[in-house]
């Protein structure tokens, strides 16, 4: 039995290890690519990778620390970046069939890769997604499976899929994903790791594919939730190519996480009533622990209700869908046979929603907006399950009705409120894959949901848990 062991977990280790002399960047990034050498192809992280460039940038990296030159940021810490972001290094596919090329060639370099890039980060290649960041796999199209390594006969979650399990299996230590209706907090989930939907408008679309205008957002993904505060702090910020990026001033979110949450009042919701799709045994017992982690760490627990939950889901697939449909009604019309089955049935559920629908689902998404800064007068975080069950099979995933992955799990709330959003993970469900815990925060104070996060992850492990590999091998 083979087991995914990086020499390093976390992203802040790394970046300690090597301005202490413990470790090269070329030791992290060898590291990396032999993880991925041995497990890709049973896990499906990769839809190309960067090897030799990612090697000639450690041994740059290494040659600063030999002169004793500052490090900047993410100097010499090994990335993925989900494939819907342009990189200048390799084609942008959406994971389709159907993405013109020269999509990629016009938008040259996302902002988010960019900055990655400019503080340092070494990016190993790009990560599978579920096709144009929605959807369900598709085995007829010629791409990876994406699995968790926790039990790869279970799906890794979409749509950032390679980005968490690539960060669960060692493959990088940190990763960018985006978030529509759960993209970045459900691989975090069902991989065991730690997710971040930042306040939308925080980290600039610029040079990402669009799935829904007004509902996606870019954010980080890696163990800890340190390592997502170091990650956000490079990726924060206004970007005049993104006209839905917020001006607002970044804060210094590495130095937020005091580990204490005293003085901070957190509302939970524990949202057993919407598990449509049924609770895991062991759901109640790790949610419950890891309240008591939080009040162990100074916390004031109180009973909430999420106010307007089935009218806010409801509207986070609506204007998904009518957006999604603008962006791509054409290619449906053009090249329906190219698009995986699930995704083309999707898309072409957006063609049902009419003009009143769209501007309806609006007006109510403001009301809602209303109601849930009315709950934040009351309490400083709300904290409930990220879902309920633990990574589905993917024998039972129905191409014919890819949107039931979505039973149990909670993500879809938070997109049309646009609150930042942390998903941690909590313990194993009774089938041995993780679950998550979501702490949410007011707009743009992305600084208390990760010192939340941070908080508990220093008094629980279960963001360090390994996982290993089945012994059978993937067909």
């Amino acid at each position: 039995m083979s087991t995914v062991t990086p020499t390093i977990r976390t992203l802040t280790e790394a970046a300690a290890a090597l301005r202490g002399g413990d470790i090269r960047a070329v030791d992290l990034v060898d590291q990396a690519l032999a993880n991925a050498d041995a497990h890709d192809r049973e896990i499906g992280v990769f839809l190309s990778r960067f090897d030799d460039r990612a090697r000639e940038q450690a041994a740059r990296v290494d040659a600063k620390l030999s002169t004793g030159a500052p490090l900047a940021p993410l100097d010499g810490i090994p990335l993925g970046l989900k494939d819907i972001l342009a990189h200048p290094h390799a084609p942008t596919t959406a994971q389709s069939l159907v993405l013109d090329p020269a999509w990629a060639a016009s938008a040259g370099h996302s902002v988010a890769a960019h900055r990655l890039e400019a503080a340092g980060g070494i990016v190993v290649g790009k990560t599978t997604t579920m096709e144009f960041a929605i959807g369900v796999p598709d085995p007829d199209k010629p791409f990876p499976i994406p699995r968790t390594p926790w039990d790869l006969d279970c799906w890794a979650g979409g749509s950032s899929s390679g980005s968490g399990s690539g960060v669960a299996a060692g493959m990088f230590l940190g990763a960018i994903g985006t978030d529509t209706a759960g993209s970045i907090r459900i691989p975090a989930a069902f991989n065991g790791i730690t997710g971040l939907k930042p306040t939308f408008g925080r980290v600039p679309k610029s040079g990402v594919v669009p799935l829904g205008y007004t509902l996606d957002h870019v954010g980080p993904m890696a163990r800890s939730a340190a390592d997502c505060a170091l990650l956000l702090s490079v990726l924060a910020g206004h970007a005049p190519s993104d006209p839905y990026s917020a001006r607002v001033p970044v804060a210094d979110y590495p130095a937020a996480l005091s580990g204490d949450l005293r003085g901070v009042t957190v509302g939970v919701d524990t949202l057993d009533r919407y598990a449509t799709g049924g609770i895991d045994p062991a759901q109640p017992a790790r949610f419950s622990a890891a309240l008591d982690a939080l009040r162990d760490a100074g916390a004031t627990i109180i009973e909430v209700e999420l106010p307007m939950y089935p009218e806010v889901t409801a509207i986070d697939i609506v204007v998904m869908l009518a957006e999604a449909h603008a962006y791509h009604r054409a290619d449906l019309r053009t090249r329906w046979n190219d698009y995986g089955r699930a995704t083309r049935i999707i898309l072409a559920a957006g063609s049902a929603v009419s003009g009143p629908d769209y501007v309806q689902a609006q007006r109510v998404r403001s009301i809602a907006q209303d109601r849930v800064r009315d709950l934040f007068a009351r309490v400083d975080l709300i904290v409930t399950p990220t879902g309920h069950l633990g990574a589905p099979r993917l024998d039972a995933i129905d191409q014919l009705e890819p949107m039931s992955v979505l039973a149990s799990l909670h993500t879809p709330y938070w997109n049309p409120l646009g609150n930042p959003t942390l998903a941690v993970p909590i313990g194993l469900s009774d089938s041995r894959t993780p679950l998550s815990m979501s702490i949410t925060a007011r707009p743009f104070d992305e600084s208390l949901v990760l010192r939340a996060g941070d908080a508990y992850q220093r008094r629980t492990d279960h963001h360090l848990a390994t996982p290993t590999p089945l012994e059978k091998a993937i067909p």
